[in-house]
């Protein structure tokens, strides 16, 4: 009778002892870049406004303010945090001060223009906050002065200041 206890108990102290079994790695997930009201958040995206005027410029280098008397401030680019119908951008700038930017799939006139934006932007540096409006960089280097900033497909501009 004492066989069959010590046999068990063989079995399990074996057991213990096997190697784990091979998991096997978790599948690789292709992970387009998000896009938030047709704009692709991976290719470079400018937000600007007016009173005083203003412009960021959001790509994979980083996230540039500039504006009128203003100096400009630099920062890295975190990647955007999705929440609904908001990206919001928080980074740090090459001064220490924070800097936000969110930006909302609802169309937006940048009241100079005639133009309709696909996405309204909320900037937030220096103590200040600015709201304007934002599209694609190649969105903005084909549109016109007036109608709608539309998404482009093709290669992407430079991030640089827009065309004259």
């Amino acid at each position: 009778m004492r066989i069959v206890p010590l046999f068990g108990l063989t079995i399990l102290v074996l057991a213990a002892c096997s190697p784990s079994p091979e998991v096997p790695d978790a599948p690789t997930i292709d992970v387009s870049p998000a896009t938030l009201a047709g704009v692709d958040l991976g290719r470079p995206i400018r937000a600007l406004g007016n009173e005083p005027f203003w412009a960021v410029t959001i790509s994979p280098e980083g996230i540039v303010y500039s504006g009128v008397d203003r100096p400009e401030q630099t920062a890295d680019n975190p990647g955007p945090l999705l929440q609904g119908t908001t990206a919001r951008y928080e980074a740090t700038t090459g001064t220490g001060k924070p800097m936000s930017v969110a930006l909302i799939a609802t169309t937006c006139s940048d009241g100079m223009s005639d133009r309709t934006y696909p996405l309204t932007a909320v900037v937030k540096i220096d103590g200040e906050t600015l709201t304007g409006c934002a599209a694609s960089v190649a969105a903005l280097a084909t549109a016109g002065e007036s109608g709608q900033v539309v998404e482009t497909a093709g290669p992407t501009p430079p991030a640089g200041p827009p065309p004259a």
